[in-house]
C-alpha cells in the first residue's frame, strides 16, 4: 500500500461499532468499505460518496441489504472511518 492509497477502519474500534450486529450486516458493511477503497484507487473521490454536507464531514452510506452506516472521510490521512452501522429495521 502506498501513501496515495485510501484505507478504512472502525472508529473508535471494531468492537465499539459492531458489537450486537448480525454477522451478515458487518460483512456487508465491510464489503461496501472495501468497494469504496477500490473506487478511490480508480480515481473516485470517496469524500463525496453517500449523503452528507458538500464541504466534508460524516457521510451516510446506505447498505445494499438495508440499513446504513456513518463514515467520516479524512483526506489528509486518506482514511475512511466507520463510526456507526445501523442494521435494517427487521434485524433490530
Amino acid at each position: 500500500m502506498s501513501d496515495l492509497d485510501w484505507s478504512w477502519e472502525y472508529e473508535p474500534d471494531e468492537a465499539h461499532v459492531t458489537t450486537g450486529l448480525a454477522v451478515s450486516v458487518v460483512a456487508e458493511a465491510e464489503q461496501v468499505m472495501a468497494d469504496l477503497v477500490e473506487l478511490a484507487a480508480m480515481g473516485v473521490d470517496p469524500t463525496t460518496t453517500g449523503r452528507g454536507p458538500a464541504d466534508g464531514g460524516v457521510r451516510r452510506i446506505d447498505l445494499p441489504g438495508g440499513g446504513w452506516m456513518y463514515v467520516l472521510p479524512i483526506p489528509r490521512r486518506r482514511t475512511l472511518y466507520v463510526t456507526a452501522v445501523m442494521p435494517p429495521f427487521h434485524l433490530l
